[in-house]
């Protein structure tokens, strides 16, 4: 279950852009690879479009992908497919907010078996095969919380189904803290109560990313004074984004991060048409121009960020090791 982001509804395209000049090209590769730290895969396995989903990825220069999570039916798929396309594909598990009802918790208390890990080779005899374990998910989320898709016409609904978002969010970040693992933040319409909520978890502020962030440079200080991070989409692209514009700016390049949110959120020049991964090539090279560096230094930065926020490449026994 997704609901979307604030995209064409929230921002419009009035006005000249001073960086109207972005490619159309198709990319060919780079000296210094890209990570796309957001995008949802289900759709395009779905109709069977993933592997030349996947091969223009790497065509355009992505090293590797997180595929967020949901719900319970593609929390499975993304495992698979983090096995399949091990290093390049990595996933994380999460309940978005508007997949949220009363059911909530039957599905979150599926969310915590995916960091056990199986036996690596079954003991049933000296030439029993080897067996692979499931990869771990690389982070919790996406979890949140969002009022724009509440009922318009149902107020006591619209309580009610927050309170279900507040209870799921709050599970999850209890979650997080246990596993000492990256939360990814979904906030729309409510930012300050996840600001308030993630605040009262106690969960480590350096381990929170609040993805797709269409803020402004007061609530990207608010992240920064509690050592959280923002992390931008092609919406940072569109014309009128200023204020997305001026938060990545006062974050800063020494903390960016890029994503897709793909399907969604499609990158200028592409914007109207459904988004991918390979596009993510477009924010980068927007994201350069914007903070006045070569591609490959952003891309060297961006991937840095990611690498470390995540912890990708690391071993399965250091990885979101739980606390004690």
């Amino acid at each position: 279950m997704h609901c979307g982001e604030p995209g064409d509804e929230a921002i419009h395209q009035d006005g000249p852009d001073p960086f109207s000049s972005i490619s159309e090209r198709v990319f060919t590769g780079s000296a210094m690879p890209l990570i796309d730290i957001h995008t949802h895969l289900e759709s395009f396995a779905r109709r069977g479009e993933l592997p030349v989903v996947l091969q223009r990825a790497r065509e355009a220069g992505l090293e590797a992908m997180i595929t967020i999570g949901t719900d319970t039916g593609d929390w499975p798929l993304y495992r698979d497919l983090a096995r399949e396309h091990a290093g390049f594909v990595h996933y994380a598990v999460g309940l978005h907010p508007c997949g949220v009802d009363e059911d909530w918790e039957k599905s979150f208390s599926q969310i915590e078996g995916y960091w056990q890990a199986a036996p690596a080779f079954s003991p049933a005899s000296p030439t029993a095969v080897r067996i692979p374990a499931p990869p771990l998910p690389a982070a919790l989320g996406e979890v949140g919380l969002d009022r724009f898709h509440l009922p318009k016409d149902d107020a006591a609904r619209a309580v009610q189904i927050f309170q279900w978002q507040r209870d799921a969010f709050a599970a999850g970040l209890a979650l997080a803290k246990q596993r000492n693992c990256p939360v990814v933040v979904h906030s729309r319409g409510a930012f300050r109560e996840c600001v308030e909520m993630i605040d009262a978890s106690g969960i480590n502020w350096a381990r929170v990313v609040f993805h797709c962030f269409t803020e402004g440079p007061d609530e990207i200080a608010e992240l920064m004074r509690r050592g959280g991070f923002g992390s931008f989409t092609g919406v940072i692209t569109y014309k009128n984004a200023d204020a997305v514009r001026a938060a990545a700016k006062a974050q800063g390049l020494e903390r960016l991060m890029i994503e897709t949110d793909a399907p969604y959120l499609t990158p200028m020049p592409h914007r109207g048409k459904p988004n991918e991964p390979a596009y993510m090539r477009h924010t980068a090279e927007y994201c350069a121009r914007l903070f006045g560096v070569s591609l490959d230094e952003l891309a060297a930065i961006t991937t840095a960020n990611a690498k470390r926020f995540f912890g990708l490449g690391e071993t399965p026994d250091t990885l979101n090791t739980p606390k004690h």
